[in-house]
This record gives C-alpha cells, structure tokens and sequence, in this order.
C-alpha cells in the first residue's frame, strides 16, 4: 500500500472521529433529530436525474469504518469493487465525514476533473485545508490557479531545468550509492526519499544539500506529520506542531526570496528554480505574495516525500518479482551506457526517456502502483453526468485504482506486465489517469518518470548483485 493512499484514509479516519467528538457534545435530542433528518433528506432525487444506487450508511459514521477497514488489506480497492458489483460504477456513499458520489467510471470521472470552479472544486478533510493554507495550489480557483500551474506547468516542462535534474539525480545517486556496502541491506524507500527530496528542493527553492537543507527536511518531517492528524488545533496537537512547523520553513523561504530581490532580478534571465518563475512574472495586476510563494513552494515538496519515491520503490518491487521484466530493462540500459561510452558523450535527459521498455516498466507501475488512488472534488451545483446526479455540496470521489485494475479495461490487471504497452497503446486515454487530469493535472508528471527513469539506469547498471535491497 503506497503512503498516499495511507495519507487518505488516516485523513478520512481523523474526519470521522472528530466529526464523532462533536456530534457526542451537541447539547439537545432536538439537535440531534435535526440531524437525522437532514442526513435523511440528502438521499433523495434533486429533481435533475436520480441519484446513483448505493447507501449512506449509519447516521454520522457512514460507510468511513468499512472503508477504513478495507485500505488497511492488500486490496483497498475492495471497498468499491464490492459497491461497483452491487450498485454499478458510480455510486453513493457517505465517507470523509460527507455524503460522496463514488466514481469507478472513466468518463464520468473524465469530465468532473476537466470541469471549472463554477461546477467543482476541490475537497479536502479539514485538517489538510487548514494545513495547506487557503493560498495553496491545492485548493485555490479561477485564474489565480491556472496562472501558477501554467507557470510552474511550463518551467518543469523546460529543457534547462530537466538538465538540472538530470545532473543533480546523476549526483545524488552517485553519492548515496556510494555508501551502500555489500552484503548490506539497503533500504530503497529510504534512499529513494533522501534523493527525490533534494533534487525537488534545489529545483524549487534552488537549496542545496547542507545544513539549511537538514533544517527544512526536519522541519518537512513535522510538517506532514499533520497530513494524518485531527483538525485541532491548540498547543501540543499534532496540527499545531505541524503549522509551527510550516511558519518556520516558510520564514526560510521568504530570506531566499528577499535575497533574490536584494540581487537584483533584472540581472536573471533564464530561471533556475520555481520561485525564480513565479517572481519573473509577477505581474502588478494581480501580485503574487511572498507568502504565497512560499506556502506554495512547502506544499510542492510533498511529492519528493511521497509520490516519486513511491514510484521508484515500487518499480524495484515489481522487477524484484519479475526477473523477465528486469533482464530486458537491464540489457537496455548497459546498452545505451555502453553505446554513451563509445561516442565519449555523458547521458542527457533525452536518452534516459527514449528507453521505450524502461518507460513501459515505468507506465505498468503507475497503472499497478496507482500512486494517485484518486481526486475528490465539491459539487458547486446540482450536476448530471450520464444520467448520475451528483448534488450541490456533495463530495465527488474519482477512484482511480478500480479503472486501473478493471478487467474490463485491462487484460489481468493484478498481473505486472510491462509489455502491455509496447505497442503504443494511448497512455493519455481516460483509463489511465495516474496524475490525475483536467486544468489540475499534476505538472510534475514529466520530471517523475525523468526521475524514475535515472534511478532505474543507475541502479541497475551499478548495483552489485551481492547487497540485498529492501523496498519499505
């Protein structure tokens, strides 16, 4: 189970139980039977269609234990496999401490994530918006946040900056790998974690390895602790620890930033991380605050903690299981080292993309790994979508993992196969969605297979047979 998906349910769990705590302190049976009524009424037709097939469960508690239960097995997707049997791909169902629409259909899901703010929005436990802040990427609207994510979309899409990573990968790996001895286990969650940490931090912040970079990664680490806590926030709470923990890093943050002002921007032509975009195009209409950029530039680093080492661990995992799969993506890549060689010419970013079974190797994990298990959005209006209603301020839930393990979709699906993909079939189909899709596609998803891609050459074409890896 990859630690997004832990991130989710223990969010859903924190959502429920506090949602217990008030609902256990309201003062009167009155309020209570104004409670049971409005949950009641919430399951009717709006008038626009009919609401999906499916349960609200139990007053206040839901379906939230049942799903709970079931992303602790090693098939999360249970939950909805089993509701998708009974009630079809789109359901209803009442988790997160709100009343969802359970989306298992790809075209359904297709058209809420290309979908403006004026129908969706989205959704989040509370204790991740407080957070996250309401400045964050993750939860502003409108033009504010097609601005940032065109910005920050095309600067990781640049030429330079994947020249960047590629060296700074090159180095890091170089230098963890350096420390691994033989007959020693090494820990591929935790080496992978270190090294996809400092490549993000130097290309968003441009910081470099050292006791600053110590500083923010501890303080990171209490960050995120918050991602899984209960949305109080008083002294001593993990939430407050964790907001305590964000002020000081964005105070770090802001000092690089009023460096760069002190330097002179004017004298920067070509950028060299992301606050460098975001001060380049400032533009006096509508500014971006320091606080803002900051906040954001915190938030941004959660993938070099979560998505992209996951990534790499689990496509280790999988070859590990696969010895076929391995050899062929060994023999590639000594091939493209070896050929490098001859011509006297170091790896670019290029040629690490152009191994087209390491990238097939890399797509088969997405499908299976599913390091994205889903987005949830906010029903802005009443909104029908083939015949589904989905409510005004109902949550909407498109669960990825179910498209990607549906037979119907994929020819066994729970079987790691690589060569799926190896006659071009469309990976940009509505199947598959494993960074999500529509105007909040995540705009990472080049530099997590760039990423991938230089650790599986490295490892594979220096790994020394006689240390054993471990993958968690």
């Amino acid at each position: 189970m990859d630690n997004l998906l832990l991130i989710l349910f223990l969010t859903a769990a924190a959502s429920f139980f506090s949602t217990l705590i008030l609902y256990l302190r309201s003062s009167s049976p009155s309020s209570s039977r104004s409670r049971r009524r409005s949950f009641t009424s919430q399951s009717h037709s709006h008038g626009l269609g009919q609401l999906p097939l499916g349960t609200l469960g139990w007053p206040i508690v839901g379906e939230s234990l049942e799903f709970i239960s079931c992303a602790l097995t090693d098939r999360p997707e249970s939950f909805m496999d089993k509701r998708r049997c009974m009630y079809g791909k789109v359901f209803k169902s009442h988790i997160f401490g709100t009343p969802t629409i359970v989306s298992t259909d790809a075209e359904v899901s297709k058209f809420v994530l290309q979908s403006d703010a004026k129908a969706f929005v989205p959704f989040y436990p509370k204790s991740l918006t407080e957070l996250m802040g309401k400045s964050s990427i993750l939860l502003i609207n409108g033009g504010l946040q097609r601005r940032i994510h065109g910005l920050i979309g095309s600067f990781f899409k640049s030429a330079d900056l994947k020249a960047q990573i590629t060296r700074d990968m090159e180095k890091y790996i170089h230098k963890s790998m350096e420390n691994w001895m033989q007959d020693q286990p090494i820990y591929i969650q935790d080496e992978s974690k270190n090294i996809a940490f400092q490549v993000l931090v130097k290309a968003l912040i441009n910081l470099d390895p050292g006791e600053q970079m110590e500083i923010l990664k501890k303080q990171f680490q209490e960050f995120i602790s918050g991602l899984m806590s209960l949305p109080i926030n008083i002294p001593g709470s993990q939430l407050y620890r964790s907001l305590q923990a964000k002020k000081k890093m964005a105070r770090l943050i802001q000092e690089i930033i009023q460096s760069k002002r002190d330097g002179g921007m004017s004298n920067i032509n070509v950028p060299k991380d992301v606050i460098d975009v975001l001060m380049m195009n400032n533009a006096s209409d509508q500014p971006l605050t320091d606080d803002l950029i900051a906040d954001n530039m915190i938030d941004m680093m959660i993938p070099g903690e979560d998505s992209v080492p996951v990534l790499m661990t689990l496509a280790v995992k999988y070859l590990s299981d696969y010895p076929a799969a391995l050899q062929q993506l060994t023999d590639e890549n000594i091939k493209l080292k070896e050929l490098k060689a001859q011509l006297g010419e170091p790896l670019s970013w290029s040629d690490y993309l152009s191994l087209p079974f390491t990238q097939n190797v890399i797509t088969e994990t997405l499908r299976m790994g599913n390091i994205i298990i889903g987005v949830m959005r906010k029903a802005m209006r009443d909104i029908e979508i083939k015949g589904y209603l989905i409510p005004k301020g109902w949550c909407f839930f498109a669960y990825f993992r179910s498209v990607h393990l549906d037979e119907s979709n994929y020819e066994w699906p729970y079987q790691f196969n690589p060569w799926r993909w190896q006659d071009n079939k469309d990976i940009s189909n509505s199947s598959f969605t494993p960074f999500g899709g529509g105007q909040r596609l995540c705009p990472g998803l080049d530099l997590a297979r760039l990423e991938a891609s230089i650790f599986l050459h490295h490892l594979v074409t220096q790994f020394s047979g006689s240390t054993t890896l471990m993958w968690m």
